[in-house]
């Protein structure tokens, strides 16, 4: 689900992401750069507890080590 959000921009800021991501991409460009430094910290949650996993993180590497002949004859 998306939501909107109003900011305040300095204008050269704002007339700057006119010019060089466009109108239509701004919210993209921006919700891209800030992703990172709000949503990583549930994510790297995430892969703790899926690596806590012990079952899963055996099959993982069950299907990972059977993919390995799969490359073997793959040509250059």
């Amino acid at each position: 689900m998306q939501k909107k959000l109003t900011i305040t921009l300095d204008e050269q800021v704002y007339e700057g992401l006119h010019a060089v991501v466009g109108r239509r991409n701004i919210s993209k460009f921006i919700e891209a750069l800030v992703r990172p430094h709000v949503v990583g910290a549930e994510l790297a949650a995430a892969y703790q507890q899926m690596a806590a996993d012990e079952a899963r993180e055996s099959e993982a590497l069950e299907w990972a080590e059977a993919t390995i002949g799969d490359v073997a004859d793959e040509p250059r």
